[in-house]
């Protein structure tokens, strides 16, 4: 069982501020970082500006949107980050969402049959096999590929072709239901005493999770059904960001006092998690920095 740090986009905080979390947690001595995609950096480059800035912690690129790169691309790109920074690193794919598939990138949305082959010819290639006439010059054949899931049909992907199942923004009564399979890695949104400026933020992100199939049906069954009705209605971002309580931030987070997020990571682990990977709230503790210290002070690391 271990911790690791995730890199966070926050809408409203600039999008360096990634590179200052990395070396953060580096610096608190966190031995896995996660380093996802949304709209400001493309993961691959963003991972080596990191593994050429910080020490020793293991990276982990990640989940990108399957069916968007190419098994090569994918294959090249982990390769190209581990040769120039050294560094130990590990792939994780997922279904992203039909806006960014389709519409970002242009590719069609199939996210079981795209998570499937992907992985399938993707772990080929790193392994050093030749498919559709490419062989990697350089093999990453330790590299470990995890699949990112909430849905049943990608849940079952995840476990039949993943090294590791990757769950996001969930309470721990769903990580317990979740069938015994490939280890299970969770996300956490975490806040060392969180004041108003954080709790929006967290606030705001919950918000965009309130209406997508899956998400919401969770939610609703915390008791926040109302809310769920209202994003599907198309109620704002920003009402609904307001409308959020506090109970339901807890719910699928780690805030409070240092010890209060040390329990809850326990509880995480308790429930079936073998990895949970903290999501530094940001609004209040730039770069996450007084968190993660305070966590490694507890020995959460």
């Amino acid at each position: 069982m271990s911790v690791g740090v995730v890199t966070p986009f926050w809408l409203d905080r600039p999008p360096l501020e990634a590179l200052d979390i990395a070396v953060a947690a580096d610096e608190a001595g966190f031995g896995t970082l996660w380093i996802g995609e949304m709209a400001t950096f493309d993961a691959f480059a963003l991972a080596t500006a990191i593994g050429l800035r910080t020490s020793g912690i293991t990276l982990k690129i990640g989940p990108l949107a399957a069916g968007v790169r190419s098994p090569v691309a994918l294959a090249l790109g982990l390769s190209t980050v581990v040769a120039t920074t050294g560094r130990r690193a590990g792939l994780a794919l997922g279904a992203s969402s039909p806006r960014i598939v389709t519409k970002w990138h242009g590719r069609e949305w199939a996210p079981v049959r795209a998570t499937r082959a992907t992985v399938r010819d993707t772990r080929a290639l790193l392994n050093g096999e030749r498919v559709a006439g490419f062989r990697l010059p350089q093999p990453v054949p330790d590299a470990s590929i995890s699949v990112a899931a909430f849905g049943p049909a990608m849940t079952r992907v995840a476990a039949e072709v993943g090294d590791e199942v990757v769950l996001n923004l969930v309470s721990t009564g769903h990580v317990a239901r979740v069938e015994a399979g490939p280890p299970i890695a969770v996300w956490v949104p975490a806040a060392l005493d969180p004041g108003p400026d954080t709790l929006h933020q967290l606030r705001s992100q919950l918000a965009v999770y309130l209406a997508p199939p899956g998400y919401g049906e969770m939610f609703t069954a915390l008791g926040h059904g109302a809310l769920v009705a209202q994003a599907r209605d198309g109620r704002p971002r920003s009402e609904l960001a307001g409308a959020i309580p506090v109970d339901l931030v807890e719910a699928v987070g780690a805030i409070g006092s240092a010890r209060d997020v040390v329990r809850r990571v326990a509880e995480y682990l308790d429930a079936g998690a073998s990895h949970v990977g903290l999501v530094p709230a940001t609004a209040e503790d730039p770069a996450g920095r007084r968190l993660l210290t305070a966590l490694a002070g507890e020995g959460l690391r």
